[in-house]
This record gives structure tokens, sequence and C-alpha cells, in this order.
């Protein structure tokens, strides 16, 4: 199994960026994907997650910046990070599990992990 996330980068405060996590080797429509994210001298945090039955969930901190989505013909899920802020620089993960819905933030039910990607928020 793999996941591969990419679209990391510096971007401006208020700006936007796109994150997607291509997996391989996995039944992909029957897991939920989440995405974590882990800031110096921080421990990881949760994100937001989009579980096999298309439910969404988002940290308190991302609601209504962030969006999650999933395309399972393309065993991809994406992050749309709009009104980015400083405090969202960070290394994002995205990750994939069958946790139940009400332990969707707990990383140690996760069973794959990507590589992670770096996103900078500063002017």
């Amino acid at each position: 199994v793999q996941l591969q996330a990419s679209g990391g980068g510096l971007v401006q405060p208020g700006g936007s960026l796109r994150l997607s996590c291509a997996a391989s080797g996995l039944a992909f429509n029957t897991y939920t994907l989440s995405w974590f994210r882990q800031a110096p001298g921080k421990e990881r945090e949760f994100v937001a997650t989009t579980r096999a039955t298309r439910a969404t969930y988002y940290s308190d901190s991302v609601k209504g910046r962030f969006t999650i989505s999933r395309d399972d013909a393309k065993d991809t899920v994406y992050l749309q990070m709009d009104s980015l802020a400083p405090d969202d620089t960070a290394v994002y993960s995205c990750a994939a599990g069958k946790p139940i819905a009400s332990a969707v933030g707990n990383p140690s039910l996760y069973y794959y992990w990507g590589q992670g990607t770096q996103v900078t928020v500063s002017s």
C-alpha cells in the first residue's frame, strides 16, 4: 500500500492550496481517508476526514476554510485549503484507516500513511 501526498508549497496569508493524496494497493472506496498536520514542536493534529459513506468531518480550526473530497475512481483524496493563515503552517499527511465515526481524529487508528507535504504560509 502506498499513499503519495503532493501539492504543498509556500503561499501568502489569505491564499489557497490544494493537496492531493493518491493511493495504491488498497480498496480505496472502503477506507476512511484523513488529513493530519504537524507543526514544528507540536503534536500531530487532526485536520479533516472523508469516510467511505462520504461523510466529512473537520477540526474546528479549519472548518469553513478547508474542504476535503475524494475521487474513488482515481483513488485520490484532496484537501482544498482557502483563507490560509500562518498558523496553518505544518507538514500535512494523509492517512487511510477504518476508525469509527467518533474516533476519526485518532491517528493511532490509521493503518497507512503518506510521506507528508510541507505547507508554509508566510508573507
